[in-house]
């Protein structure tokens, strides 16, 4: 594979395992030489950006006794190998993308190996030879038919793609699907809230082995609520919309990774199936450390950061909001930002609550901080029990499922907010809808409020570091 090129020097010096690497792009041409190196700028779904090498060529995959050549590119992030690319269908424009188990509608592939990526027994090798296995036995890509273009394998592909229509409504818009993986009295809480406040064709209540926090299965299916699945088997939460993970794995251990890190490997078994039995929904992790344990599905899951979050501060920000609305007649709507701590932060909105403009967060000033302060020491007092936990879960997941695009402060991927660098999960306002999360812009906070989020962003970073992800 030639990598003489300056553009792509020059791109793969800034890759944190440069010799690794270039070891691994070798391997790939000796096996794959169709396969051609070259540099680009992705956008991520957060709209940040990054120059970076991929990978493009052609798979040849064999379907009905025919030989068809599949246009891939592979994006290569800049700790590969030891993270997974991000892999996306290449269509010409005669070409149509068939959205399925491993294809999404933007053409971009979630097969089982990118969810287990474990490097070395992980390679871009071995992900190929999966890719054209899972082609062979679904084609991801159909040509656009024509009243001159009817080849029999041409129009078998496009008839597999159609859905049935009953009324004019497709199957995904009749079937409102919600999962909540973890029994316990908030994965309880989490499911009797969004019954009571979503509007749901179905809630599946998955009760995990390896929780800690068991109990309420057993409840739920002797009482049969309307509505409501329990099973013990991640595969009945296929096809949800909303994922909400509220299992823990409490251990003995002495040190607070450890603890951590059971959690972590509980995960493991949880998150990369479940990503890829709903690749569309929007997974919402209330597991503790609610910070580290978002970044953690997210890492393992490979959804885009926007489709993973963590309930993080969205309970704190609704108390502060309404103390300020109700007790202190300010009728602006507030947050509460950064780690789930003490080192937790409030900021306030420019607009008022009957505003029509996306809300925007206003920039600290000596106005406004007494007043949060005010606020925040009316707070003091309230916990954070599990049925006003669930009551926040149930209210994100209805601004998820109706597209309410309503600003929830949760815990979402902060790189690149007000200059942060460091890859870590904090609490940010999100406006929140059926794509996702959407954090609003980054503004400069005050020198007490700017030093409690740096000491976080340090703290959690330490963390991850230490954690087998």
């Amino acid at each position: 594979m030639d990598l003489r090129s300056e553009k792509i020097q020059r791109i793969l010096s800034k890759y944190k395992f440069h010799d690794v690497a270039v070891e691994e792009l070798q391997k790939i041409y000796r096996i794959y030489p169709e396969m051609m190196p070259s540099t680009g700028t992705y956008t991520f779904s957060d709209n940040t950006q990054k120059d970076l090498l991929k990978l493009i060529g052609n798979v040849s995959v064999n379907y009905g006794g025919r030989s068809y050549n599949i246009p891939i590119q592979l994006w290569l992030m800049d700790s590969f190998p030891f993270t997974p690319p991000i892999c996306l269908l290449r269509p010409t424009s005669n070409m149509v993308i068939r959205e399925g188990k491993h294809v999404d509608k933007e053409g971009r592939l979630h097969l089982p190996g990118l969810h287990n990526w474990d490097y070395p027994k992980s390679t871009v090798v071995g992900l190929l030879t999966e890719m054209i296995s899972k082609f062979e036995e679904d084609p991801p890509l159909s040509s656009k038919t024509t009243v001159d273009n009817k080849d029999p394998h041409e129009l078998l592909a496009f008839v597999s793609n159609l859905q049935i229509n009953d009324g004019g409504r497709t199957h995904d818009q009749q079937n409102i699907k919600v999962s909540v993986i973890g029994g316990g009295d908030l994965g309880m809480s989490s499911v009797m809230s969004i019954l009571s406040k979503c509007k749901v064709d179905k809630l599946v209540f998955i009760d995990v082995a390896e929780s800690s926090t068991k109990g309420g299965s057993t409840d739920l299916e002797m009482f049969s609520l309307p509505k409501v699945e329990v099973s013990k088997d991640l595969s009945a939460s296929a096809g949800s919309r909303v994922v909400v993970v509220t299992a823990n794995s409490w251990s003995s251990e002495q040190s607070y990774a450890s603890v951590v890190q059971n959690n972590v490997d509980m995960y493991r078994g949880i998150i990369p199936t479940v990503a890829q039995l709903s690749p569309n929904a929007v997974m919402l992790i209330a597991s503790q450390p609610v910070d580290i344990m978002s970044h953690v599905a997210w890492r393992q899951s490979c959804l885009p950061p926007t489709h993973v979050i963590g309930a993080g501060c969205n309970l704190d920000s609704e108390r502060l909001s309404h103390i300020l609305d109700i007790n202190l007649n300010t009728h602006k709507p507030a947050w509460v930002i950064g780690e789930l701590s003490d080192n937790k932060v409030a900021v306030m909105s420019k607009t008022g609550h009957s505003s029509n403009v996306q809300p925007e967060i206003a920039a600290g000033s000596s106005s406004t901080k007494p007043l949060l302060d005010r606020a925040f020491e009316m707070m003091k007092n309230r916990g954070q029990r599990s049925w006003s936990v669930g009551l926040s879960i149930a209210d994100i997941t209805n601004s998820i499922l109706t597209n309410k695009m309503k600003t929830h402060s949760v815990s979402t991927l902060a790189q690149g907010w007000g200059g942060i660098g460091a890859e870590v999960f904090l609490s940010l306002p999100c406006i929140m809808g059926t794509n996702g999360s959407m954090r609003l812009a980054g503004v400069s906070l005050g020198q007490e409020e700017d030093s409690k989020l740096r000491e976080s962003v340090t703290s959690l970073s330490n963390l991850i570091s230490q954690l087998r992800i």
